[in-house]
């Protein structure tokens, strides 16, 4: 009889913890956030108590208004200069006054004859074609990003909601996060040993994944669009974001966007402007995932390439822009759960040995 009950707890159980993540389903991207800042800031917290005399509410408020300040704000001018910048270099395009059939015209005129006959070769110089082509990349690449952009721009309400929820809980995390924490290892039904170890490494992981990605990807952004900016490249900002997002993807990159620019300003006659672009690209953009990598991630979990790769690209498939981080967390936690596994394997040999 014993049995039976608890197996009607457990059943009872497994439902309403069902139930009740059916219900934060709608705002789990909040929540996610939320989690991650306070991992990140849970330091500042500690020394804020301290300066304040232990007092956990007035610490915690404090962290708050240091990630708004610090975070929110600035991503929200970003925001906005954003969307006013790629307004008005769509009024250019329309207009005529930037056209990209005649700028890809003047590449192609400046080319050798041995990369025309090679063009010609694979078909590619029916400009024609090729405006088709990138316009046809374009329309997948908007099916893909346009109902991320458009749950921003028309779900406005939403979104002020997610982000009031996200700082609301952010709050109760820092204040109470410690003792949640004990709290849930307490009742994961694992060794105390693997409970330490995966809690452990899960705050690891998590600042490893934004600090050693998302901070060099804003890093990379901002050092590409400084650069745009200076040599008068149309909306420096615009592609200064889309570098910062390709730099968060390994094997993509910044690359992606600066060295067609270099390119296209060599073949145009600016030969300074490209050959400037080209080593500040090399030197500054490119050699910067390397030396601040490894100073923001220090001893953390970090993730071959490869993993990175196809952990970001799912992520990103599986859960739109929260992708980015949820992918690469999912990825580190399941390595990190194996490596635990195998450390316990480890430690208690099988009988007879």
């Amino acid at each position: 009889m014993r049995r039976l009950e608890d197996q009607g707890f457990l059943l009872l159980l497994v439902a309403v913890t069902l139930a009740f993540g059916w219900i934060l389903a709608p705002f789990y991207g909040a929540i996610l956030w939320a989690i991650v800042v306070a991992v990140i800031f849970a330091p500042l917290d500690r020394r804020l108590q301290g300066r304040f005399g232990g007092r956990p509410n007035v610490a915690a408020a404090a962290t708050v208004l240091i990630v708004i300040a610090m975070v929110i704000l600035p991503l929200a001018m970003i925001a906005a200069s954003l969307l006013q910048e790629a307004s008005g270099l769509y009024a250019k395009v329309q207009s005529g006054e930037l056209n990209f059939t005649r700028y890809t015209q003047r590449v192609f005129d400046a080319l050798p004859a041995w990369a025309t006959g090679l063009l010609d070769r694979f078909n590619l110089t029916d400009l024609s074609k090729v405006r088709d082509s990138l316009a046809a990349g374009l329309v997948k690449g908007g099916q893909a990003v346009a109902p991320q952009a458009l749950s921003i721009g028309l779900n406005t309400f939403d979104f002020v909601i997610g982000l009031g929820i996200m700082l609301y809980l952010l709050f109760f995390l820092l204040r109470d996060g410690k003792g949640l924490a004990e709290r849930i290892k307490d009742v994961v039904p694992l060794r105390a040993g693997q409970k330490s170890a995966l809690f452990g490494r899960f705050a690891d992981v998590v600042r490893a994944t934004v600090k050693g990605s998302i901070l060099v990807a804003i890093a990379q952004g901002a050092l590409g669009g400084l650069a745009f900016w200076f040599l008068g490249i149309h909306a420096a900002l615009l592609w200064g974001v889309l570098m910062a997002f390709l730099s968060l993807v390994p094997a993509i990159g910044a690359g992606l966007v600066w060295l067609p620019v270099a390119i296209y300003l060599l073949a145009t006659g600016a030969v300074w402007q490209g050959v400037s672009l080209i080593v500040y690209g090399v030197l500054v953009i490119g050699l910067v995932d390397n030396l601040l990598r490894p100073y923001l991630i220090g001893k953390d979990t970090r993730l071959p390439d490869y993993v990175v790769l196809i952990s970001t690209l799912g992520g990103i498939q599986v859960f739109g822009l929260n992708g980015f981080l949820i992918g690469p967390l999912i990825a580190a936690m399941f390595m990190v759960t194996w490596e635990i596994l195998a450390a316990s394997r480890r430690a208690s040999p099988e009988p007879g040995t």
